[in-house]
């Protein structure tokens, strides 16, 4: 058992642990139905806060060779399934987690060169005479063991979007790295290889022009989550259940917490309500894990009279979003729909599909956002 490579399930069962734990398991399933399909190139984005990387830990324990994961998912959602036992624990998955590379690399610019060796170095030790002395890169890496033994990949990739966020005034370390997933992901050789490449982030894959840097992987987006609504955030069936057993006042917990429009789902922030229910206390729980300020800066740009739009949207109406002119990245943001777009990525905005219009979801957020555009304001009176 590796840190990269078959890293087993013990990051999940910090989940399972906790005293509260929404079985999403049901999204293995729906998994399972596209592995080693034209499929099973997934990018699943999400908010913060909203269970990504408890489900990256999930798809790890489930999939991975390197443990015995029967017992723990028996007697979840999973465990039902027709074909539980005929993916369960029959894989090699490299799970990276790009924040925590990014942080240990030294420097951003040698975060690919730090991935690699890091997985290539776990990959030797489980198949040395396909990797060699090591001098490789990881896509031939994969495609050699894939030749060699016929044994097929599950690449995980928590945090993939965290160098185009972060990194958005680095054109050189946004390149290294999509040209990095290209070559794990694009073309025929990949499919070869790769069983299943399943990428969770906030952002959905960054596009070039009109095109995703990465167009063989279908994505689902707090714009269009598709079948996978339910899987990441808290339905509101789980959370009236929640509020069953304690004792919370449902209306209030709407009010404050709901308001993400998924597909038919209404969809809340599993953060926010577990804070709720253990605490006792309606509160933005938000402003715990990141600050109204990292927005101030979208919001200053008032493109086309966008801090007029989000003062009304804080007034409780809508607003119509063209999101298509969004290229993913936080570089390229030209007009007030590439903001509001952003805003909605991030979970400051709800958005609905059908009648492309965003709002403010609910109570958590409104206080949040609402303090933001007093900041702009209190900003522009002082200069």
């Amino acid at each position: 058992m590796g840190r990269f490579v078959n890293t087993g399930k013990r990051a999940f069962q910090v989940a399972l642990n906790s005293e509260i734990y929404v079985d999403k398991t049901g999204l293995i399933e729906q998994i399972n139905k596209v592995l080693d399909t034209s499929d099973s190139y997934i990018c699943n984005s999400r908010q913060r806060r909203f269970g990504k990387s408890i489900t990256a830990n999930m798809l790890t324990a489930y999939y991975s060779k390197g443990c015995d994961s029967e017992a723990m998912f028996s007697g979840l959602a999973i465990g039902q399934a027709k074909d539980f036992k005929q993916h369960l624990n029959k894989y090699d998955v490299i799970h990276m987690d790009v924040q925590w590379f990014l942080s240990n690399a030294g420097d951003a610019d040698d975060v690919v060169f730090y991935i690699t060796k890091n997985i290539l170095e776990e990959l030797q030790m489980l198949y040395p005479e396909q990797i060699g002395d090591g001098n490789l890169t990881l896509p031939d890496a994969l495609s050699r063991i894939k030749a060699s033994t016929g044994q097929k990949f599950i690449v995980i990739i928590d945090e993939w979007d965290v160098l185009i966020r972060d990194e958005s005034a680095n054109k050189k370390v946004q390149e290294d790295y999509i040209n990095f997933l290209r070559g794990m992901f694009k073309g025929t050789e990949p499919t070869k290889y790769i069983q299943l490449a399943y990428l969770t982030g906030i952002l959905p894959i960054k596009r070039e022009k009109t095109e995703s840097a990465l167009n063989n992987f279908d994505e689902y987006t707090m714009l269009d989550a598709q079948e996978l609504a339910p899987y990441i955030g808290f339905t509101e069936n789980e959370v009236k259940e929640l509020c069953k057993k304690y004792n919370r006042d449902f209306e209030q917990v709407k009010r404050w917490y709901d308001g993400y429009l998924l597909e038919e789902e209404q969809v809340y922030n599993p953060k926010a309500v577990v804070s709720l229910m253990m605490k006792g206390k309606y509160k933005s729980y938000w402003s715990d894990t990141g600050s109204y300020k990292v927005i101030v800066p979208l919001i200053n740009m008032d493109f086309d009279g966008l801090k007029t739009a989000i003062i009304e949207m804080l007034s409780g109406t809508s607003v119509k979003v063209e999101t298509s002119s969004f290229e993913n990245d936080t570089s390229s943001l030209t007009c007030k729909d590439d903001v509001l777009t952003y805003l909605i990525h991030l979970g400051y905005l709800g958005y609905e599909q059908e009648k492309e219009m965003a709002f403010i979801p609910n109570e958590e957020i409104r206080q949040e956002l609402g303090k933001a555009v007093k900041f702009c304001i209190y900003s522009e009176t002082r200069i």
